[in-house]
């Protein structure tokens, strides 16, 4: 069962998504801040990180740095609102693996989950 580390402040979409894995057979961990997603990363060595951009004590952008910089094999995949086209830039070219609009259909998330998984 691949594990997927859901890193979001908003707790509601933290559940959401969490949900939505959990009923596809995925193995979900947590994290409501940059900081927290960092620790979480190399503590449960997930398959894939969901990464909310805008979030408090480190922004997903530097959490995916540190990630990178500890892992330059991780698979992090961009979750950020409309509106934030340049900082999706930032990311893809600090190595995440994918981008997600939110509110995101359900069925795109499972695809950029699955086919970071290599499913």
């Amino acid at each position: 069962m691949a594990k997927v580390l859901v890193a979001d402040d908003a707790m509601f979409m933290r559940n959401r998504t969490s949900k939505l894995l959990a009923a596809n057979g995925y193995e979900v961990i947590e994290a409501s801040n940059g900081e927290e997603a960092v620790k979480r990363y190399f503590e449960e060595k997930p398959d894939v990180v969901l990464m909310d951009i805008t979030m408090p004590v480190l922004d997903g952008i530097e959490a995916l740095k540190q990630m990178k910089a500890g892992d330059p094999n991780a698979r992090v995949v961009m979750v950020t609102a409309l509106g934030q086209k340049s900082m999706v830039l930032e990311a893809i070219k600090a190595g995440a693996k994918d981008f997600l609009v939110k509110p995101f259909d359900p069925d795109r998330l499972l695809e950029a989950v699955k086919k970071q998984c290599g499913q």
